[in-house]
């Protein structure tokens, strides 16, 4: 299975939100880009670089299952942290939802990637 292309794509969309956005904030960070005058912290920076790395191992393959297990679990954190829809009202209440079920949805694709990795198969009578 992780030969099959429908695997390496599905890998490397994982592994784009944590690219994109790892890169993105890494280079604000650095002021490299222009990110509205976001100013950031060492462990912000570290943490960047961090998701940027993890990204790029998913993608191209590098130990697979412990970074998206690792990668789940920081999804996690920031889903509770950062996605408080129950705390919210209106508007913003449908919006950090959103944020949240967005983080959940990304976490069971994380957990099925680490599971393929680990060499999980389904057959139709365990279903």
């Amino acid at each position: 299975m992780p030969g099959h292309s429908s695997y390496l794509i599905a890998r490397v969309l994982l592994a784009s939100v944590f690219i994109g956005l790892g890169g993105a904030r890494l280079l604000i960070g650095l002021g490299l880009i222009d990110g509205g005058g976001s100013d950031y912290t060492l462990g912000a920076l570290a943490f960047s670089a961090f998701e940027l790395a993890a990204g790029l191992g998913i993608a191209v393959g590098w130990r697979v299952r412990w970074l998206a297990l690792l990668m789940a679990a920081f999804l996690a954190i920031d889903a509770v942290l950062s996605h408080p829809f129950w705390s919210q009202q209106g508007i913003e209440l449908h919006a950090q939802l959103l944020h949240f079920l967005k983080n959940l949805a990304a976490i069971g694709g994380l957990l099925l990637l680490s599971w393929v990795e680990a060499g999980g198969r389904l057959s139709r009578g365990s279903l």
